[in-house]
């Protein structure tokens, strides 16, 4: 009988990587082994910061209400507590964009906690 290589299936494997490795500086987008180590590499960043992004956003959400609440007057802590007290319910992404986009509906809202 004779013997099998599995020779098309291997370059779809390697094309796959290095495909996925194109763009890479030097031999991490042209050589198998460094280019596959630089993608395997690549998926855990990408798998870690996708749970990171939801930490940056919601720092920068509290960021930008906590210069709006000042702007009123307010500390970010008192105007979240405030909100708690007067059973408003709005979580930090929509308190962010109404700060940055509408002002004046912010400034209402922190009116009625203070």
């Amino acid at each position: 009988m004779a013997r099998v290589t599995n020779a098309p299936q291997s370059r779809r494997r390697r094309k796959k990587v290095l495909k996925e490795a194109k763009g890479y500086r030097g031999g991490r987008g042209k050589l198998l082994k460094t280019a596959t180590v630089a993608v395997m590499r690549s998926r855990q960043y990408a798998y870690r910061d996708r749970k990171k992004r939801k930490g940056d956003f919601r720092r920068l959400w509290i960021v930008r209400i906590n210069a709006a609440a000042r702007e009123n007057g307010l500390t970010y802590s008192k105007l979240i507590s405030g909100l708690k007290k007067a059973r408003i319910v709005l979580d930090r992404k929509v308190l962010a964009e109404m700060a940055v986009s509408d002002p004046k509906a912010f400034s209402e809202i922190a009116s009625m906690v203070s």
